[in-house]
């Protein structure tokens, strides 16, 4: 409480970002875009091979191998999930931090 009254006041500051205000901003857009775009592929890989292990296992009586599949697929489709929902997740709590006064 003491150091309430200490505290200086600088003014406010703000904060609008903005890639291309920077030299090379247009070059991280593009490798995150690229970035993006392998997860998809990757988790489409993930998705794929999940299911055909969840098929094997599950047609040759195999529970182990039919639990590693069932989990592979949602952890595959929660990841494309993410990835999808990236750029909305971070502008979301960009402005609901903007609003903290």
């Amino acid at each position: 409480m003491f150091l309430l009254f200490f505290v200086p006041s600088f003014g406010d500051v703000s904060l609008s970002p903005d890639p291309s205000l920077l030299p090379g901003g247009s070059a991280l857009q593009t490798l995150t875009n690229g970035i993006g775009g392998w997860a998809l592929i990757i988790t489409l890989a993930g998705l794929l091979i999940g299911a055909a292990s969840w098929a094997l296992g599950s047609h040759s009586q195999n529970y182990q191998q039919a639990m590693a599949g069932r989990r592979t697929v949602v952890i595959s489709g929660a990841a494309a999930l993410i990835v999808g929902a990236a750029p909305t997740l971070v502008n979301f709590f960009f402005h609901l931090g903007q609003g903290v006064h």
